[in-house]
């Protein structure tokens, strides 16, 4: 699995029962944050059909919620190989209901297409900056480890990648970053190098659907273009919606591993 997540972007570790219990223990804590009215203020976005969900489960730093194991299994233990003991930080928990997308607040016509067209393909961590929306590097972040939370089809907006696209995106921002002290990147506007990245990658890569159930998970390179597919006409999923809690742990902002790291 390891070779597949460095070669292709991308991979998915088959269920384990340590995992789903994991994963049972937060769904209920999860369910719980959705049902706060503070929290679905903040984070129930495009009329209603995406919980964004960010920092939203009451994890530690070894991923157990209160009542909960410390998150384990071979997918955890792969990328703890590969990048360290990074701790985890509390996690993202996204659900998608039937409907999406539709437009997110403040969202403009392009930027919607580009969600419905395109599944909103993004790097993380190249957040949009300033009043012109700049993209720069903001997060540097190790991996992606995704964790199903609840049932779901394949047409139920599972995560979708762009495979191989690490490739083209650590050509592109070496060269982008050639001249710039690594503890200075995040100063540098790579918009120009992010969109000519994104257009190769549409042009060069397949796109792959990646739908996965509780006691799976799956691990996405922190370089490959990724996004959410639409809501399938025919896709059925757990009432609660099509729930996944997402960890990214960063590297520190002063030192090359964004690009060196494997």
């Amino acid at each position: 699995m390891v070779e597949r997540l460095l070669t292709r972007g991308w991979a998915v570790f088959p269920a384990e029962a340590a995992v789903a219990k994991w994963a049972d223990a937060a769904r209920g804590a999860a369910l719980a944050r959705i049902a706060d009215p503070v929290h679905r203020a903040e984070w129930l976005q495009c009329e209603g059909t995406w919980f964004v969900g960010v920092d939203t489960l009451p994890n530690d730093a070894t991923g157990a919620v209160p009542g909960g194991l410390p998150l384990s299994g071979a997918a955890q233990a792969a990328l703890r190989g590969l990048y360290g003991d990074l701790p985890l930080h509390r996690g993202q928990v996204s659900v998608i209901y039937p409907g999406y997308p539709r437009p997110r607040k403040g969202e403009g016509e392009g930027a919607f297409r580009y969600r419905l067209r395109r599944d909103a393909a993004h790097v993380d961590g190249l957040l949009a900056v300033g009043a012109d929306r700049r993209r720069m590097l903001k997060e540097r972040h190790a991996y992606i480890l995704g964790l199903p939370l609840t049932r779901a089809d394949a047409m139920a907006s599972p995560l979708v990648v762009w495979e191989g696209s690490h490739h083209v995106m650590r050509r592109a921002f070496e060269a982008a970053f050639a001249d710039v002290p690594p503890g200075r990147w995040g100063e540098v506007d790579v918009t120009d190098t992010y969109q000519a990245a994104r257009r190769e990658v549409f042009e060069t890569c397949q796109r792959i659907a990646v739908p996965a159930t509780p006691g799976e998970a799956y691990a996405v390179h922190r370089l490959a273009l990724h996004g959410v597919a639409p809501w399938g006409t025919e896709a059925e999923a757990a009432d609660e919606g099509r729930m996944i809690a997402y960890f990214r742990p960063e590297f520190a902002m002063r030192d090359d591993k964004w690009l060196s790291a494997p």
